[in-house]
């Protein structure tokens, strides 16, 4: 079914000199034209970063909702203009909208909030609207007419968006910048990195593959990680080849990605080595995507013979919904975004918990999103995920998103007791993935107390107390062993000589290890401790124990929410199992290690 569902495209857009807003780098040639001249940039690793997997479970205490009218209501409440993807994490907020714009008897206009969405596919228009509002703002309009007063984007991508975006808002004065306030919901497997079944069984078997995406999008952003979990390379230049890494097809959508594999799109490039040109030729052909529902549906439907390597599924921290707005609006209006946030909210309760509600959300949402071959079924189906046969027999996992209620906010901006702040470990692990492949053009980002406010939020759960529904969160036992490992990856974090506390220098290591893991919240832990050859194997046992378990303990004094009973276990290997000679200090230092392995048990 060729229905287009476009949320990305939001990944590095930037102001490129002064007032260009919102220009998106996509695959006609833009980076060489920005950058008369550029040097081949070096194929890179990335780095290991960790995300999770989730689990969903349903509401069962909320009581069912009237379902929402099809008039228009509170037309006496001013309009609230809201830019968005075609997204089903967005269910909650169709729901309590009820229509194109807040409809009678629904959660919006209990809440005084006159919603009215415009589906927007273009980030760069985003921006755009953002900035014409925020101008019209600092005119001295009370409630601009023009452009948009939120968006929604997926939370990977909001540090290069809002480093574009508010590079040029700040311009206006302090007060006009943008800022995260909420999240609607989550993308759980729909978003997608989709090669041969040998990639998955043996991700060295990547090297010298040739991906089609739309490039620096949440989507691509899913490849960069699972190339960093398994300390594979990416070339950033679209133009060339390199056998060692994973190499790049620009495509104009996501939808266009999946074409060119099933079209079998070729072409012949400059092979290069180490980001300099060997002088050979090669002529490659695509055999791997990056897309997200339906184009993962048109690649098992036309062609087949693709898997999904990694999703939204095993990354389950990675594409939060995020909502901005424009901060000074914002605060003078605090009780209008409150009460759009706590419909939202709300809504998202009413789907987790009712089938009529997400029905009713799927028929919302085919009229929102303007698709004219598609129905509610087809949204419904996708919303929860399904198993299907691509043509070539191969069982591949299609769709999959997840709604937020006012719960699962607190638990994602950290504002649980206990808790840590998740989003800006997505946020900080994303933005940096963008400023080590493209660091002439996204030399930083701002920092997350910049663009985050929470305070709508805390207000709202200021006022609802104890009586909200509980978040969704995963269960663990620590009887299970990690099934399906997502990332292996050594930390070099150092200890006293011969004893299990910490030398100062371990912090740096630590710190980043909690970042990773707070991201990768539904993921089992295993913490492997290792040493050297020197002492006794008995002690060197016992040492790589106590080190494994002061692992574990600082992890769980750091937020023993997101660190819950079950979720760490512990293996002890001495020096049993060396990756270096022993026989010298460079060896003997790599082997004295911990290695944490993550994954889900089933």
């Amino acid at each position: 079914m060729a229905v287009k569902i476009e949320k990305g495209g939001w990944a590095i857009i930037f102001t490129l000199g002064l007032g260009l807003v919102g220009y998106s780098l996509n695959k006609y040639g833009i980076l060489d034209k920005l950058i008369p001249g550029a040097k081949v940039r070096e194929s890179t690793e990335i780095g290991k970063i960790d995300l999770p997997t989730a689990t969903t479970t349903a509401a069962s205490n909320v009581t069912a909702a009237s379902l929402p009218g099809s008039k228009r209501g509170c037309d006496n409440k001013d309009e609230i203009r809201f830019y968005h993807w075609a997204w089903n994490a967005q269910m909650g907020m169709m729901f309590a909208t009820g229509g194109p714009q807040s409809s009678d008897g629904s959660l919006m206009c209990k809440e005084g909030a006159n919603v009215r969405f415009v589906r927007e596919d273009d980030a760069g228009k985003m921006q755009e609207a953002l900035v014409a509002f925020a101008t019209e703002l600092k005119g001295g309009s009370r409630n601009p007419s023009k452009g948009a007063h939120f968006v929604a984007i997926m939370g990977d991508g909001a540090a290069t968006f809002l480093k574009g975006l508010n590079d040029t808002l700040k311009k206006l004065g302090p007060d006009y910048t943008a800022k995260v306030v909420g999240s609607a919901g989550y993308s759980r497997g729909e978003d997608k990195f989709v090669g041969p079944p040998a990639w998955k069984q043996n991700p060295q078997a990547s090297r010298g593959g040739l991906v089609a995406g739309y490039l620096r999008d949440g989507d691509w952003n899913i490849a960069q990680k699972w190339l960093g979990d398994n300390s594979l390379c990416n070339n950033p230049d679209e133009k060339t080849y390199d056998p060692k890494c994973l190499n790049w097809v620009a495509a104009s959508d996501y939808i266009d990605a999946g074409e060119k594999y099933i079209s079998g799109y070729c072409e012949e490039r400059a092979v290069v080595d180490k980001g300099k040109k060997t002088g050979e030729k090669k002529r490659v052909c695509v055999n791997g995507v990056v897309t997200w529902t339906p184009g993962d549906v048109n690649v098992a439907k036309k062609k087949g013979g693709l898997v999904s390597i990694v999703s939204t599924k095993e990354y389950s921290a990675q594409m939060p919904n995020v909502i901005i707005g424009i901060d000074k609006w914002m605060k003078d209006n605090r009780a209008t975004v409150e009460g759009m946030l706590k419909a939202t909210f709300d809504g998202g309760d009413q789907v987790k918990a009712h089938p009529a509600a997400l029905k009713h959300a799927a028929q919302v949402s085919t009229v929102v999103y303007h698709e004219s071959n598609a129905d509610y079924n087809y949204w419904e189906r996708y919303y929860n995920g399904v198993t299907e046969t691509d043509k070539q027999g191969l069982q591949v996992e299609l769709g999959g998103s997840t709604v937020n209620n006012l719960a699962d906010n607190l638990l994602l901006f950290g504002l649980t007791k206990g808790s840590a702040n998740v989003f800006a470990a997505t946020y900080q692990v994303f933005g940096d993935i963008v400023v080590k492949q493209y660091p002439d053009l996204v030399p930083s980002y701002y920092p997350v107390a910049e663009i985050l406010d929470t305070s709508y939020i805390e207000n709202i759960a200021a006022k609802t107390g104890t009586s909200m529904t509980p978040a969704t969160v995963p269960s663990f036992s620590a009887s299970d062993k990690v099934a399906n490992v997502v990332s292996r990856r050594a930390w070099n974090i150092t200890f006293d000589t011969g004893k299990a506390t910490f030398t100062a220098h371990a912090k740096t290591d630590l710190d980043q290890m909690l970042k990773d893991l707070l991201v990768a919240g539904s993921t089992s832990v295993e913490i492997h401790g290792h040493t050297d050859s020197v002492g006794d194997a008995n002690a060197n046992m016992q040492l790589s124990e106590a080190r494994s378990f002061a692992v574990k303990k600082w992890l769980e004094e750091q937020s023993s929410v997101n660190f819950p009973e079950g979720r760490l276990r512990v293996f002890a290997h001495g020096q049993q199992n060396p990756v270096a000679p022993n026989s010298t200090d460079d060896g003997r230092a790599k082997n004295r290690r911990v290695e944490i392995v993550i994954g889900t048990t089933k």
